[in-house]
């Protein structure tokens, strides 16, 4: 795993993942075979911030039917990332 962007997937917006931006905490879609610290590295060369610390989560996939077909949804992992008090806050919606 040595480029960042190919841990960090894209951003979770979500009603929840919204408000707790104003507490410095943004949630991402990471690759599932990224630890903690590669997703706090990942972050801070992506947006240029500083991580206090990172949450993760495994979600699998949940089972689907179709009339008799039967599938599941894809299996993701997801970061909750706290900033330190000092660093700048990442803008996901400028001019929003």
């Amino acid at each position: 795993m040595t480029n960042p962007h190919d841990i960090i997937i894209k951003p979770v917006v979500t009603e929840q993942s919204m408000a707790e931006m104003a507490e410095k905490k943004y949630t991402f879609i990471v690759d599932k075979k990224a630890n903690k610290t590669e997703v706090k590295k990942a972050v801070e060369t992506i947006f240029g911030v500083k991580v206090e610390k990172v949450n993760t989560l495994n979600y699998d996939g949940k089972l689907k039917r179709m009339g008799r077909h039967e599938g599941r949804t894809s299996s993701f992992k997801k970061a909750v990332v706290k900033l330190t008090a000092d660093s700048k806050e990442i803008e996901f919606f400028q001019g929003a």
